[in-house]
């Protein structure tokens, strides 16, 4: 699984003229936490490039309400380039989890660009491919994997995160909060469920598995990795 990604943001793969010509295309835009940059099933084909701040990106189920997080994007990722590409209904919904500021750019100019630029175009072809492979590995995780094995996945990839993520490692807690020594992933338990394609219930159990384990710490909206050696080993499919 990947929440993160691997590859390289797609405006820190570009030439500084590439950058330059690509930002000038369109303008800044600022959202508000919790605002939604991209709807899914929205007729839409602009494009959106986060400058700062960080997003996920989601999809509905069959359970309603649920949704299913299926990446969190930060600062020179590109968004939205499927529906400017096919100009289909938007795929999944990008919300803002805090203030973000990202590069607003038409369908239109988006896709004169890259004909007139082949080496973009294939940056974003890669990018297309990487997150369809992504996907490919979620959607066998949610078939093969128990909720524990997720979880477990999830925190080990959350907690070694770059330390400008959204969810990153901390050496310290709030002022108001106990210390922590271990690496830190300061998610709420339906934010967690919802990054694994699982019931809040589960997740809840599996962390009470956990704690029981003494291989995690849970406090208000964050988990403490208190034996990461153990939890990568449990992601791997290993039973203590």
């Amino acid at each position: 699984m990947g929440l993160l990604g691997n590859e390289l943001a797609f405006a820190h793969t570009l030439t500084p003229q590439e950058h330059e010509g690509v930002m000038a295309l369109g303008s800044r835009k600022r959202y508000p936490a919790d605002t939604h940059l991209l709807t899914e099933g929205d007729r839409s084909s602009h494009v959106v490039i986060i400058i700062r701040g960080w997003v996920t990106v989601s999809v509905a189920t069959d359970r309603g309400a649920t949704r299913l997080i299926l990446g969190l994007r930060g600062p020179g990722e590109l968004l939205g380039e499927m529906a400017a590409l096919d100009q289909h209904p938007r795929s999944a919904t990008v919300r803002a989890l805090g203030p973000t500021e990202a590069q607003v750019i038409s369908g239109d100019a988006f896709r004169r660009f890259l004909a007139l630029h082949p080496r973009v175009s294939g940056l974003v072809i890669r990018q297309l491919t990487s997150r369809l492979r992504s996907a490919d590995q979620e959607r066998s995780a949610l078939a093969s994997l128990t909720v524990l094995q997720r979880l477990a996945g999830r925190l080990t990839e959350l907690s070694g995160a770059d330390p400008a993520g959204p969810y990153a490692p901390s050496g310290t807690g709030p002022s108001s909060a106990p210390a922590v020594s271990g690496p830190v992933v300061q998610l709420a338990q339906d934010e967690l469920a919802a990054t694994i394609g699982a019931t809040r219930e589960a997740v809840a159990k599996a962390l009470r598995l956990l704690r029981t384990q003494h291989i995690v710490r849970t406090g208000n909206r964050m988990v403490e990795i208190l034996d990461p050696a153990l939890l990568a080993l449990l992601a791997d499919g290993h039973q203590e």
